[in-house]
């Protein structure tokens, strides 16, 4: 897989920002992979994700996703939503908040460039608990909208900033 993988955008967070947007997304690849990693609120939040058109975030109620939760330290749940104004990628509790117990995030993004389809991706995310468990979703979202999509948007729920992060988004060469 060595040079399969084309760095577009990274967006590296060192102090509070509301969102985070990635761009650069086009025809040039058929799909196109985002890694997260030690992503964290200033508060416990919801972390959610849009897709941009011309760069700007759609907030439209045309967002569905579904997610298996796992957590080692307890039970599996389903988790899902239609009709939302954005994505729902996972909640962070207090243990996330604190300073090498941030999250991480794995997306493969599909159709985003293809102006007849909905653009649509899965997602594996995790987070270390401080009780020492491990916990995370699988799953996927789709927009559904029939139009090209040029890049991500991550914000956290109620208006919370993040702390620290780092999103990278890469094509994956044809």
């Amino acid at each position: 897989m060595a040079g399969s993988l084309i760095k577009i955008d990274e967006e590296i967070v060192t102090s509070a920002v509301a969102s985070v947007t990635l761009t650069g997304i086009d025809s040039t690849y058929d799909v196109y992979q985002i890694v997260g990693s030690n992503i964290r609120p200033a508060s416990a939040r919801q972390l959610e994700a849009r897709v941009t058109k011309s760069g700007v975030a759609d907030t439209s109620l045309n967002y569905d996703w579904a997610y298996k939760g796992m957590y080692t330290g307890g039970t599996f749940v389903n988790e899902s939503g239609t009709n939302q104004d954005s994505f729902f990628i996972y909640n962070s509790y207090e243990e996330t908040t604190a300073s090498g117990r941030g999250n991480g995030l794995l997306m493969y993004l599909f159709n985003f460039a293809n102006a007849s389809e909905y653009s649509f991706f899965t997602l594996e995310q995790t987070y270390l608990h401080s009780s020492g468990a491990l916990g995370g979703n699988q799953g996927g979202c789709v927009h559904t909208v029939a139009s090209a999509s040029d890049g991500v948007q991550f914000l956290w729920d109620a208006g919370v900033n993040f702390e620290e992060a780092t999103f990278t988004l890469y094509g994956l060469k044809k």
